[in-house]
């Protein structure tokens, strides 16, 4: 073979191969991990498949969406590391998440900061939302593209009673998940906090170890709590929700058009979970009145004032950014 030949057969094996190059980058997908805890009736788990879907619709061919339920790849609250390690590249994480990492956060765990769900949009989906979310992405490297309605607590007493503000939980011994936030919402209610194991809960209520106990109504259904409970106090301390984030290396590669088609199927997936699970807790109110439960309703403004009061004064509120307090209650 010819000096000649042998440099013809060389280029044309770098044509070829850059042809191959560009096609296998043109076929080539963007991976898309997303883990969630959520088990697959769970409107948290649906949404997932919501945003799958829609991406589909928007970006064919161009990202590989594998969600991963039950907790399968990364326990709850491993998220954000496994994202930014570079292991996972979307999630649906909790304020209490974010606020082990970045404490100003914190305000969003504390009881009445956020009235209903609507108020939680708004304040999320304004100014205060881009503020926050923007100190999110630059301490734990990750883009919050939605917020998802998790549900809004409630007490639910073991023997009926009179409840009508703070003062009428006293000596209520309620049951709270074993954190000293959750504690001292349980404190700030006016209640006793007990903390206790969730699968002991049951037992607990129907043994009289603990009076109380609070939860999202879809909770205190799916646990079955109506069976060994007499009373659902519509207290409706806390507000909770669930951040779809991406991981800002994820972000940061996407083009400016992926980066609106991935938002706006975040936001459908929001929008699918909020209006389910608003409805159904719409209904699980009459269903615990037929279960025989008596549901009442306090004095909401009194409970807001004394537990905003009580997280006023609290070491937790020397993290909240000056003036959040009232940027919140003032938004509507």
């Amino acid at each position: 073979m010819t000096f000649d030949s042998r440099r013809r057969r060389l280029a044309a094996g770098l044509v070829l191969s850059g042809l191959a190059s560009r096609g296998a980058r043109a076929a080539g997908k963007t991976l898309l991990r997303i883990s969630t805890p959520a088990v697959p009736d769970d409107w948290h788990a649906k949404m997932w498949t919501v945003f799958k879907d829609t991406l589909e619709q928007s970006a064919p061919g161009e990202f590989e969406v594998q969600v991963n339920l039950n907790a399968a790849l990364f326990k709850q609250g491993a998220e954000p590391a496994a994202m930014a390690r570079g292991n996972l590249e979307l999630a649906s994480i909790s304020a209490f998440d974010i606020a082990k990492l970045l404490p100003e956060f914190s305000i969003f765990t504390a009881g009445y900061m956020l009235r209903d769900p609507q108020h939680q949009q708004k304040v999320f989906n304004g100014p205060i939302g881009d503020e926050m979310f923007k100190r999110v992405s630059d301490k734990l490297g990750v883009t919050v593209l939605a917020t998802a309605y998790l549900g809004t607590r409630q007490v639910n007493l073991r023997d009926v009673r009179k409840v009508t503000t703070p003062a009428d939980l006293k000596g209520v011994k309620l049951r709270m998940p074993g954190s000293k936030e959750w504690l001292f919402l349980g404190q700030a209610l006016g209640a006793t906090p007990t903390p206790l194991a969730f699968g002991e809960v049951y037992l607990g209520l129907k043994t009289g170890t603990i009076d109380g106990q609070d939860n999202p109504l879809p909770t205190v259904r799916a646990a079955k709590f109506y069976e060994v409970t007499k009373q659902l106090v519509l207290t409706s301390h806390l507000v909770d929700g669930l951040f779809i984030a991406v991981a800002d290396t994820t972000w940061n590669a996407a083009s400016p058009a992926q980066r609106q088609k991935l938002k706006a199927a975040a936001q459908a997936a929001a929008r699918y979970n909020n209006d389910h699970r608003i409805q159904e807790e719409a209904q699980l109110v009459e269903f615990f009145k037929q279960q025989g439960l008596q549901v009442t309703t306090p004095d909401v403004a009194a409970f807001r004032h004394a537990v905003q009061q009580a997280y006023a004064a609290s070491e937790q509120a020397k993290a909240w950014p000056q003036g959040m307090l009232g940027r919140i209650n003032g938004t509507s």
